[in-house]
């Protein structure tokens, strides 16, 4: 087991990091920039050590940085938490480089699933279904061709990143055209290639995902099913464990085309993949080759350490035999809360007056803000994940409920109100919702 872990990540991801470390007994180091040298995440860790301005390019994204403090420090591993370096081939192969484990899945791997069209390739060779769509790249002479094949309406993606950026939808012909244009100007703003597909848009879909867990000695593992149908432009903001309304024959299928798919590809470590499912089907959506942001309902429901795990596994070791004997039990559900305006969603920076969160059997939050603290506009603006277990899914329902009742936040416009507006809609609370579910709140 490593004695020293450098965390290259911020916020609650970081702190998460941080905690299950320190229940291991092994040394923490985190990172900062200008804007955090107050945070929590410098404070819980064993050192800190400043690593540019405020801007992500100039601290959290220098890779150069991060090792360079890796080294002195005397860290053995890196965890990229989720965003930033998580899935990123070159910064993983610069860790290896300079004799530090990467706690992730091999580059190779990452290059393997981190652009979408491959991913799909991949996917089509096993016989993981997969949602009709257009076989490679669409350039301006081929749209209108690949659109009419497939038939509207359509989603225009681009194949690189994520997070629901670069995602148009294409309801007639006469928009084909705006939208590549659109979609294109995306891809290259925020992943630097213009590469974009189509595919056909399924109608009353739920966005279903498996975690899956494998090992360098041979165990492959997958716990359970997620449901993050409650999305807004795409980006998730609530997220259940497990998914409903899947029966026992369509669960055991997708976890079997999940451990084909990451042993086609020789993945190692914790990794998801998306689903949609809808028509009486799932189709293969992608593969996030990191730590999930809802990785905590998963944890709830199987009482598992997924940071554990990744770190076991990182380590050489193989899974923990709590991992290998878990099952199922009870239901949580995780609620995103966000600095931002809850009608436009646009960011709503400023200072946390007062921070309240929710206590009591079953409930569990993740931060990495307190009382007094900024929430800056150079980074994403969620303040916390709400996660609530219950016995069922009808018991953690009334529950969150309750708790998004007694969470507060002083001094800032957040989601909150949204967020209770949701779990009393009868929709959700019968479990009879797709990812349209926003768009009759006007959101």
């Amino acid at each position: 087991m490593f004695g020293t872990v450098l965390i290259a990540n911020r916020g609650e991801i970081a702190c998460r990091v941080i905690r299950t470390c320190q229940r291991l007994g092994i040394r923490t180091v985190a990172v900062y920039s200008e804007a955090d040298e107050q945070a929590l995440h410098v404070e819980l860790a064993d050192e800190a050590y400043l690593i540019g301005p405020a801007s992500a390019a100039q601290s959290y994204l220098r890779s150069d940085a991060i090792i360079d403090v890796a080294l002195r420090s005397g860290a053995e591993a890196i965890h990229p938490g989720y965003g930033f370096h998580s899935e990123q081939p070159a910064f993983a192969r610069a860790v290896a480089a300079a004799g530090i484990v990467f706690v992730g899945p091999s580059p190779e791997a990452m290059e393997a699933v981190g652009d979408k069209l491959p991913a799909r390739a991949a996917a089509r060779a096993i016989g993981f279904p997969l949602v009709p769509g257009s076989d490679g790249a669409i350039s301006l002479e081929s749209v209108e061709t690949e659109a009419r094949r497939l038939g509207f309406p359509l989603l225009m993606k681009a194949s690189a990143g994520g997070g629901g950026i670069g995602i148009t939808q294409v309801d007639a012909p006469e928009q084909l055209d705006d939208a590549l244009r659109r979609t294109r100007g995306l891809a290259e703003r925020f992943f630097g290639a213009p590469t974009v597909y189509l595919e056909r848009l399924v109608g009353s879909a739920r966005h279903v995902e498996v975690q899956f867990l494998t090992d360098m000695h041979g165990n492959r593992l997958t716990f359970g099913t997620r449901d993050c149908s409650v999305q807004r432009r795409h980006q998730k903001v609530i997220e259940e464990a497990t998914a409903f309304a899947l029966s026992t024959e369509t669960e055991a299928a997708l976890f079997k085309d999940a451990v084909r798919l990451a042993e086609a590809i020789g993945y190692t470590n914790a990794g998801t993949i998306e689903c949609l499912f809808g028509e009486g089907h799932y189709y293969f959506l992608e593969v996030n080759a990191r730590l999930q942001v809802e990785h905590p309902v998963t944890e709830e429901v199987f009482g598992i350490d997924l940071v554990e795990e990744q770190i076991r596994v990182a380590a050489g070791e193989p899974v923990s035999s709590r991992a290998l004997e878990a099952r199922p039990q009870g239901h949580a559900i995780e609620c995103r809360i966000y600095a931002e305006d809850p009608a436009t969603h646009r960011p709503m920076p400023g200072i946390i007056d007062e921070l309240h969160f929710a206590t009591g059997d079953g409930v569990r939050v993740d931060t990495g803000y307190r009382s007094g603290d900024t929430v800056t506009p150079f980074y994403d603006p969620m303040i916390a994940k709400l996660i609530v277990r219950g016995a069922d899914r009808a018991d953690t329902v009334a529950r969150l409920a309750s708790a998004l009742e007694e969470t507060e936040v002083v001094g800032l416009t957040t989601n909150l109100p949204l967020l209770r507006r949701i779990v009393r809609m009868s929709e959700f609370i019968d479990g009879g919702y797709d990812t349209s579910i926003l768009a009759q709140l006007g959101n």
